[in-house]
């Protein structure tokens, strides 16, 4: 799950990590006001879920309040588009008010929980205020990383080490090792899966904070956090995942055209790279499940047919406990309420395959039927086409 910024930063100075100060503004008036407060300059911030703001509009610097709440209506219900978004863009709701700072560097702070030491991993970097994957790809050898051993914890050298690499020193280092050691105990105590500070600011009279803030969390430990989980804002998240996060099914929208509805993560993997490997492109990661009911195989044919995107279907079953009867009846009975008239490939085996193909044989529905999963491939990319 993602959050806003401004609700990241409240989540991380309960941590002890530095932020600038500011609040959330959502009337032209509030933000005037929130200036008013502040005493000194102000920097308004688009809070939507996508980064590179700033080319698209949606960062300003306000000299006064009277200039805030002028920018504030320009900026609260405009249609944000960035590299991020997408050419769709998204609706601004809210803003972040927050004091203009005297920067001296710009450095880069993030956690992740690393998939091949099986450990968090904190990185950082001199590149500040700049995509870390252009840092990586371009000049790796500016990212430097400290490896959590989840035995011990994170130690303080750890973040001695990385301030030392950032090039601080004096009471400026002092001030990073605290940050760094809070933003670690964030990370850890709300189960996060990201924690990034980008921009890490160092101001001209020494002060470390973090100007950006971003934090993703684990959804399988949000029940353990629910004061995060009411932090959802599903304006934000794409509808057909809101919809299929309702009947618990594992939706994904891609950028492709062929819809994909399998049961299995690993099978569903594997699905969409057969159909890369045949020159087509997935529009969806869907897992029904192993244990899905005709309910949940029916919501999940209705939200697979009814992306706009998606030209092609195919439905790639292995039948083990869900059975294939069980798959083809909930298929038959989403297409009869949709107004369904896509080309749909169909690949089933497994238990009770024989009956679930006569289902969809007797129901009329037209489909091409295939017997692997290669040959499914080479139906439907031609078909997406």
């Amino acid at each position: 799950m993602k959050i806003h910024e401004y609700q990241s930063k409240q989540i991380l100075s309960q941590y002890g990590v530095k932020i600038p100060r500011g609040e959330v503004a959502d009337t032209p008036e509030k933000a005037r006001k929130i200036v008013q407060n502040l005493g000194s300059k102000a920097v308004l911030k688009a809070q939507v879920h996508a980064g590179g703001r700033g080319k698209g509009g949606g960062i300003k610097l306000a000299d006064t309040p009277e200039e805030a709440e002028s920018l504030a209506k320009e900026m609260i219900g405009m249609n944000l588009v960035t590299h991020q978004t997408g050419p769709e863009g998204k609706s601004v709701k809210r803003i972040l008010v927050e004091e203009a700072l005297d920067i001296d560097k710009e450095l880069y702070l993030g956690i992740v929980v690393d998939r091949a030491s099986e450990a968090p991993v904190i990185m950082a970097s001199t590149e500040g205020g700049v995509e870390i994957e252009k840092v990586a790809s371009e000049t790796p050898e500016l990212i430097f990383k400290e490896f959590i051993n989840p035995a011990t914890g994170f130690l303080i050298f750890q973040a001695r080490k990385l301030g030392f690499k950032l090039g601080l020193s004096g009471n400026t280092l002092k001030q990073a090792i605290k940050f760094i050691t809070s933003l670690y105990k964030a990370f850890q105590a709300t189960d996060s899966s990201l924690a990034e500070i980008n921009p890490l600011l160092v101001t001209k009279q020494g002060e470390v904070l973090g100007l950006d803030a971003k934090m993703n969390f684990d959804d399988n430990a949000l029940d353990r956090h629910p004061k995060i989980k009411e932090m959802r804002d599903l304006d934000e998240e794409e509808p057909l995942e809101v919809e299929a996060s309702k009947f618990n099914l594992n939706y994904i929208k891609l950028d492709g055209n062929v819809g994909c509805m399998v049961n299995g993560a690993g099978l569903a993997m594997a699905t969409m790279d057969i159909i890369m490997h045949s020159g087509g492109m997935p529009a969806n990661f869907l897992d029904v499940g192993g244990g899905a009911s005709e309910e949940a195989v029916q919501n999940a044919f209705k939200i697979l047919v009814s992306d706009k995107s998606v030209r092609a279907a195919l439905v790639n079953i292995f039948g083990g406990i869900v059975r294939c009867d069980l798959i083809a009846r909930g298929i038959v009975k989403a297409a009869e309420e949709v107004d369904f008239k896509l080309p749909l490939v169909m690949r089933l085996e497994g238990t009770n395959v024989e009956e679930g193909k006569n289902i969809l044989k007797e129901s009329g529905l037209e489909f091409y039927s295939a017997a692997n999963m290669k040959e499914a491939a080479e139906k439907v990319v031609p078909l997406a086409k």
